[in-house]
């Protein structure tokens, strides 16, 4: 992840799916503020992460990430 969405997701902004599908907080769905929230986060909302490693090892953890994807739901 790029320096903006590793802090999004840190802040649960961003938030991943065990399936590697990406969602965007619904507040910030709806807010207006120009090409940059919409094009760097926005539009990201139900996409698949783009980029996984090659090695099947190397993949996010699906445990770890349904932890923080339920920490993501809770704080949205």
């Amino acid at each position: 992840m790029c320096k903006l969405h590793h802090a999004a997701f840190d802040r649960n902004i961003l938030g991943i799916r065990p399936d590697h599908v990406v969602e965007i907080r619904h507040d910030v769905l709806e807010e207006i503020d120009g090409p940059m929230l919409r094009h760097g986060l926005q539009d990201l909302h139900g996409s698949r992460l783009m980029v996984l490693p090659k090695r099947k090892t190397e993949e996010p953890d699906p445990e770890f990430l349904g932890m923080r994807y339920e920490a993501f739901r809770e704080a949205g």
